[in-house]
């Protein structure tokens, strides 16, 4: 506790490994020096910092991981295999026979330089019996394609992380990638299906019963040659089926890197837009323009609450009383009641 009590964020102060006696003290440097001991701990932090990991969580790098991890497992099931089988050949002599004959053959499968020691059933004379066929180039290319393919997609989310911005300038990043992408899809394409017919030939080579069939001592009747255990092969067959798996993740991650090279622009159908009407220069002509409501002129003429008095003759007395409906000697009466 005493410990974690000197801890400022996520690092740790040297003084608690002073107080505990694992290392001695001495003239700090300064921070910022390469020569401070915590200066080894800075740098991964600040790449992580200053990394864009959220890349992974976008269709691009999320199928860029996955192509990675499955790279591997590409590349391990077939270049780690190996594997044998066993037989027995019973002379007629039974103190010449050999009834376990174990027989180890492995990556690349140059099954021509694999051979075992089968008795001659003649006294103690053994014969060297060689596998036949030369799958090395068919698994080779393989491996090659997926450790090639391993080290692209690594250097690939190196630079998604840590230059992003560098990777989208000109679309030059997008475009290398997407051709780069092309070229391993058609490869992962030739080098499964390579190694799928190069596999069903080692499976044939490897066959106990084929190569009974090619051994002499097992020609004659009186000897009698068996298979005891047959070549495991699951692993070889995985190898396969990453190599397929590889093959669609490659082919489905063209179209997001497409996408990224902008080459999709001038196909892409944008909605028409729509026509701005021009804003009013003044607040008076809104106002006249707006719904309900008429000019000035027309608003008098429409409600009639601004008449036009020269035309109404407002000024003359008895055109005044005839619009009004008031008789002339109204007024006379008036001033003589008074």
């Amino acid at each position: 506790m005493a410990l974690l009590g000197k801890t400022k964020g996520p690092w740790l102060r040297a003084e608690g490994l002073v107080g505990l006696g694992l290392v001695s003290r001495g003239p700090d440097p300064p921070p910022h020096s390469p020569l401070h001991p915590l200066h080894s701990v800075y740098i991964p932090f600040e790449l992580v910092a200053v990394g864009q990991f959220r890349v992974f969580k976008e269709p691009l790098g999320f199928v860029k991981l996955l192509e990675w991890f499955f790279s591997i497992f590409a590349f391990a099931t077939c270049g780690s295999y190996s594997g044998e089988f066993r037989l027995s050949v019973e002379c007629a002599n039974k103190s010449e026979s050999d009834l376990s004959i174990d027989v180890e053959f492995s990556y690349p499968f140059r099954l021509h330089q694999v051979y075992f020691d089968a008795p001659a059933c003649k006294g103690r004379e053994t014969e060297k019996v060689f596998l036949v066929g030369d799958y090395s180039s068919s698994a080779e290319f393989f491996v090659t394609i997926a450790v090639f393919a391993f080290l692209y997609t690594l250097a690939a989310m190196v630079i998604y992380i840590f230059m992003q911005d560098k990777y989208r300038e000109n679309n030059k990043g997008p475009m290398i990638d997407f051709i780069v992408t092309a070229v391993f899809t058609f490869m992962w394409l030739v080098s499964s299906c390579a190694w799928a017919k190069g596999l069903s030939d080692v499976k044939m080579a490897t066959d106990p019963d084929k190569v009974i069939e090619g051994m002499k001592v097992c020609e004659e009747k009186a000897n009698t040659c068996k298979e005891i255990r047959e070549p495991i092969t699951s692993g070889l067959n995985t190898s396969v089926v990453f190599g397929f798996l590889n093959l669609v993740l490659w082919l489905g991650n063209l179209w997001f890197v497409f996408k990224e090279t902008g080459w999709t622009a001038p196909f892409m159908k944008y909605p028409p837009a729509q026509e701005k009407q021009p804003a009013p220069e003044t607040y008076g002509d809104a106002y006249n323009q707006a719904p309900g409501y008429g000019q000035q002129d027309t608003y008098g003429q429409q409600g009639g609450y601004q008449p036009d008095y020269s035309q109404q003759g407002y000024g003359q007395q008895g055109e005044y009383g005839q619009q009004a409906g008031y008789g002339q000697g109204g007024p006379t009466s008036f001033s003589n009641q008074m």
